[in-house]
């Protein structure tokens, strides 16, 4: 039995779940609505104030999509309640990052700004010119927008500079050594 999956999902107040016959898992709260297709190999369960996952046979399709059925409901829940966010830091002499209406606008060392329009659901923030907060109520979208953010300059491993997540450690390298 998966270790993830036979935990019960606990439904916190001011949030409705619905559970239609297709197996499409809609969560309603305070900051959004998100809606989520669960595979046909696991049956979810309303029961009072929990929710709980269970699979419909022991093959390994079944078992694989029980634990990651719980996970992607969990974090619905999580997401209509509190939200996600993702913290960039950006390091590099020049490198800096401004918002300006609804588009983060990154000056990272070409010969132009990089202008990114926020996606629907996400927002940005930059409290200071070297950090970027990506907010939103979807774990994934919240996830692939920071990585896009972060891939139009990665860190790089000599010098530290670009664009890395808040607890990532960049593996530093060498260099050249010169002659002697």
């Amino acid at each position: 039995m998966s270790r993830i999956g036979k935990r019960p999902v606990e439904i916190p107040a001011g949030v409705v779940i619905k559970v239609d016959e297709d197996n499409t898992v809609s969560v309603k709260g305070p900051k959004g609505e998100l809606q989520e297709k669960i595979s046909k190999l696991v049956k979810v369960e309303l029961k009072d104030s929990a929710l709980s996952v269970t699979r419909s046979s022991d093959d390994k399709d079944a078992r694989s999509a029980h634990g990651l059925s719980r996970s992607l409901i969990a974090n619905m829940v999580t997401g209509v309640t509190d939200g996600f966010v993702k913290k960039l830091q950006i390091n590099g002499v020049g490198y800096r990052a401004e918002k300006k209406g609804d588009a983060l606008v990154l000056s990272l060392g070409y010969s132009h700004p990089v202008e990114l329009k926020d996606p629907d659901g996400i927002s940005t923030e930059t409290p200071s010119p070297t950090e970027i907060l990506v907010r939103g109520v979807s774990k994934a979208v919240v996830g692939n927008y920071a990585a896009i953010v972060r891939s139009w300059r990665p860190p790089e491993p000599y010098k530290g500079k670009g664009i890395r997540y808040e607890n990532e450690v960049i593996r530093r390298k060498e260099g050249k050594t010169g002659k002697k």
